[in-house]
């Protein structure tokens, strides 16, 4: 009875997210995946001691902030004592984690990383690099903004049966609204509590619409819907039926070699190469373009409840039109049908 309404919604989230995600004792919640992620690499100083930031080289983004942002060719206004505090592995390469905890030995706060991205991981990977990092003192942090809620209702390491010791989620768990979160083990998470009396603080998120609950009572009902819809099984078929597709209409109009969709059913991507068969950005733009003449948005494949059969077949047909002038595009030159510059990567040094 002494809970206000907005304490209550913010209890029922807690309580959904900590019941939701294994090895999760406590959350903190913020209102994007930068906020939770960087509080996490924050955590995981305070609790190790340690300074030495180490992140997946192949996953592409983590944070706005200086940690990660310093790690990237856009380096502008990020002093280099900063930037020099973070480093790479490489995705399926143990080989790699094993080579940077022996150059820095006792050194390493974290490893932070997506469970998956396109490609899966090899058979114990996840394991072997919660292993190493046990073994090195080192907190394992999943970045699932991607992963939780496609892969899994619990997450992707639900998924390939990994605990982390903490894990961040964002994007899809409130269906829109600005929700995130960080979870994990008590006595990491306790460190940014403000319940210990006398213990030094860790101040991890605070904003001036921090206390906003319209995202948490979304996201209570998010998850709802998704246990009652399926709409993680709805994804993964959906996502089969796409890649078949669009993979079949390349094949018909023989560039399966320069264009093709990848990547897990619930989550895939597209990727364009040119005459030359190397990746190609300008292609991209070509289809993206295409797609967009026959009334379909397409920067990147992002699956929704709301895809069905019609759709489908919708995106089918554009998909068909736009591969045809594609394929014109190899054989004529790509500059006879570009309507515009190409795209371009986020992290680049100049514009």
């Amino acid at each position: 009875n002494n809970l206000t309404r907005a304490s209550l919604t913010e209890l029922r989230a807690a309580e959904t997210i900590v019941d939701l995600v294994p090895g999760a004792d406590m959350v903190k919640f913020g209102k994007n995946g930068s906020t939770v992620t960087s509080a996490a690499v924050k955590l995981a100083r305070s609790f190790t001691g340690r300074k030495l930031v180490v992140r997946c080289a192949e996953h592409p983004f983590f944070s706005y902030d200086d940690w990660f942002i310093g790690d990237t060719p856009v380096q502008r206004g990020i002093p280099e004592d900063i930037s020099a505090l973070t480093t790479r592995f490489r995705y399926n390469d143990i080989k790699s984690l094993e080579t940077l905890f022996r150059e820095v030995p006792g050194q390493v706060a974290c490893v932070i990383m997506q469970p998956a991205e396109y490609n899966p991981p090899h058979p114990g990977f996840l394991q072997q690099v919660k292993e190493m990092c046990e073994r090195n003192g080192t907190l394992l942090i999943l970045d699932e903004m991607i992963t939780g809620f496609r892969w899994h209702l619990q997450g992707a390491q639900t998924y390939y049966g990994i605990i982390p010791d903490l894990s961040t989620f964002g994007k899809g768990m409130a269906n829109g609204f600005s929700v995130a979160a960080l979870v994990g083990r008590r006595e990491i998470m306790d460190l940014g509590s403000i319940k210990n009396e006398g213990a030094e603080r860790v101040f991890l998120v605070s904003s001036t619409h921090g206390a906003e609950m319209c995202g948490l009572g979304a996201f209570v009902k998010t998850v709802a819907v998704y246990r009652e819809l399926d709409v993680v099984g709805h994804l993964w078929e959906y996502g089969k039926k796409l890649i078949d597709g669009m993979n079949t209409i390349a094949r018909e109009e023989g560039i399966q070699d320069y264009f093709k969709l990848v990547g897990y059913p619930c989550s895939p991507n597209y990727l364009t190469f040119g005459k030359d068969q190397k990746p190609s950005l300008s292609f991209r733009t070509l289809f993206a373009q295409e797609m967009i003449r026959h009334k379909i948005l397409i920067p990147w494949i992002a699956l929704s409840y709301a895809h069905g059969e019609e759709e489908l077949e919708i995106t089918l047909q554009a998909c068909r039109r736009s591969l045809s002038l594609y394929r014109k595009a190899l054989d004529d030159g790509i500059g006879n049908y570009l309507e515009s510059k190409p795209i371009k990567p986020v992290f680049r040094k100049y514009n």
